[in-house]
């Protein structure tokens, strides 16, 4: 069954490969460009005397000037200490245009804890550690009473519940509880990044939206029985080619992302035309997803160029009806109406804003996450991560005594934290020799093809011009070389760092079954077509998988 179906695959992407390839559907209503302007508000910024409270109020009035100047709604998130502030209130109440939302900043206060009778530990009455500024250093009940204190607080002070919460990590007792009892609509997370803040996501749904399970907020989950129906976004625009390798080697990433405080990316025009250029007119699947805006504790005098670029070039965009400037709750609602389930989406990059040739596309379903990147004519698939809602959080119930927070998902090929700088981790595409020695191929001039079903194609031509596909469906990936081409002996080949070989997950490589444990939970990767290949002692490769009639199957959905 599965070498018919082959078969048939075979045949339908050689036509789509010759008839549809440069017709990419960039009609915002058939696959919308979202866009939401979220700036979230703190009422103090101890880490800095010199940010005062009248500095982080001016800075939150100039970013609803700069909206209204142009039209455009915003999503106002409040902090509980700036909730109960009556300039706060004043200020959203009469200076927000009718179309801006105000909801709720997730971060943890002393007023907030004190009014929900809990003793306050922090070192500021606004502390940033995972133990104290966030729900994950307290109880479950705790956690409750907190979310019932501040939007009782918000209900008496604007007259109904917030419909959005965004935080950069919310614990999933928390926000099925919000949906629960208060039906909240949207929320929004931190992009994926290494130790920034202390915090650590990694491995999650890439950007865009998602429904988390119901144990773990940061997993996709796989079913409507598994999963909270809050769409959650993924916040601050990562660089979809450079943000992934920053740090290699350090305990932390740098930042490259759509934050106007960031003179290297979201305050630079260049960089922002290049951010724009493929998150809105390049191919996409279902919708692509921008989040704009800053929190008010990097101030006015630091995010005013940088969003006195991108707010105009938005609004250009949006009366040439190009994208959709909305609110975070309007897009909690909308992709509630059009999806049951996690859709599959994808991020596509054909230009390199520093012109050194790379090229990227980012692959997302319920099921996993892929990462495919050029530079130049070398290729890998960078990384490879699957979801799996039965794998329980640990800070699901659990009270975190650390001042740092790490969520993860399942790897099974991490282009960061399996490198060095000398290193890189990745599959890589390779032609076996007559000795059996492996020499990296070509995978020249990708065309992205997007299909109706969720389906993302990639076609480029290998040595001696042989074409070779890939397809990227919901729950697995194919990769094959058109047989008409001729004989070329080729695999797949995972190579990561030296020093982390000892660390990986794989438990058990069997011709047709990776099996994996991740932090003591088990997970496989199937081969149903083609096969994986162990090394031996002396290899310096983990693993190859080797094509069946020129062609290869990964499939992610089968389950220990």
């Amino acid at each position: 069954m599965r070498n018919n179906k082959n078969i048939v695959f075979l045949v339908i992407i050689i036509l789509l490969g010759y008839s549809c390839q440069s017709t990419p559907k960039n009609d915002p209503k058939e696959a919308p460009r979202i866009v939401n302007i979220i700036n979230f508000i703190r009422q103090l910024e101890p880490r800095d005397p010199l940010i005062t409270e009248d500095i982080l109020y001016e800075t939150v009035y100039q970013q609803i000037l700069l909206l209204r100047k142009h039209s455009l709604p915003g999503t106002f998130l409040l902090q509980y200490d700036a909730l109960i502030n009556p300039r706060y209130q004043t200020l959203l109440r009469n200076e927000i245009s009718p179309d801006s939302e105000i909801g709720a900043w997730w971060e943890i206060t002393q007023p907030h804890v004190e009014a929900a009778g809990i003793q306050w530990r922090g070192r500021y009455p606004w502390d940033w550690h995972a133990n104290v500024g966030f729900t994950t250093g307290y109880t479950p009940k705790e956690r409750e009473k907190l979310v019932d204190v501040y939007m009782e607080k918000y209900k008496s002070i604007f007259g109904k519940y917030p419909s959005s919460v965004g935080s950069w990590f919310i614990d999933a007792h928390t926000l099925g509880y919000m949906y629960d009892k208060y039906k909240i609509e949207a929320s929004c997370t931190c992009k994926d990044q290494i130790g920034t803040d202390g915090y650590t996501l990694w491995g999650g749904y890439w950007n865009q939206g998602y429904y988390p399970s119901k144990i773990n907020a940061y997993m996709p989950a796989q079913t409507e029985e598994g999963q909270i129906p809050v769409p959650v976004f993924r916040m601050l625009g990562s660089d979809p080619i450079y943000q992934y390798d920053m740090g290699l080697e350090t305990s932390w990433q740098g930042v490259a992302s759509l934050e106007p405080v960031y003179p290297e990316s979201g305050g630079n025009r260049e960089w922002v035309e290049y951010f724009f250029k493929n998150m809105f007119k390049e191919p996409c699947l279902a919708f692509n997803y921008v989040q704009a805006g800053q929190e008010n504790s990097f101030t006015w005098e630091k995010m005013k160029t940088g969003l006195e670029i991108q707010i105009p070039l938005l609004d250009s965009l949006k009366r040439q009806g190009i994208i959709r400037v909305e609110t975070l709750g309007e897009s909690g609602r909308w992709f509630r109406k059009n999806f049951p389930l996690t859709p599959a989406t994808s991020v596509t990059v054909t230009t390199d804003v520093k012109d050194e040739g790379h090229q990227t596309v980012w692959y997302n379903s319920r099921f996993y996450r892929a990462n495919l990147f050029w530079k130049k004519e070398a290729f890998r698939i960078r990384d490879i991560h699957l979801f799996d809602e039965r794998m329980k959080s640990n800070y699901y119930r659990n009270v975190t005594t650390s001042n740092q927070c790490t969520f993860t998902t399942l790897p099974f090929v991490d282009g960061f934290l399996w490198s060095t700088a000398n290193e890189i981790a990745g599959l890589r595409l390779i032609k076996i020799e007559a000795n059996g020695a492996s020499v990296e191929l070509p995978f020249n001039n990708p065309k992205i093809i997007e299909t109706e079903n969720g389906v993302l194609l990639i076609e480029g031509q290998t040595e001696n011009n042989k074409t070779i596909r890939i397809s990227l469906s919901e729950d697995e990936i194919q990769m094959t070389l058109n047989p008409q081409d001729g004989m070329l002996s080729w695999a797949l080949e995972l190579r990561t760092a030296s020093k982390v070989v000892g660390q990986l997950p794989f438990k058990d490589i069997s011709p047709q079954t990776i099996s994996a444990n991740m932090n003591g939970f088990n997970y496989k990767i199937t081969c149903p077509i083609g096969s994986f290949i162990k090394p031996d002692t002396l290899s310096t490769f983990i693993f190859q998988i080797k094509p069946l009639n020129h062609s290869l199957t990964l499939n992610f959905r089968e389950r220990p």
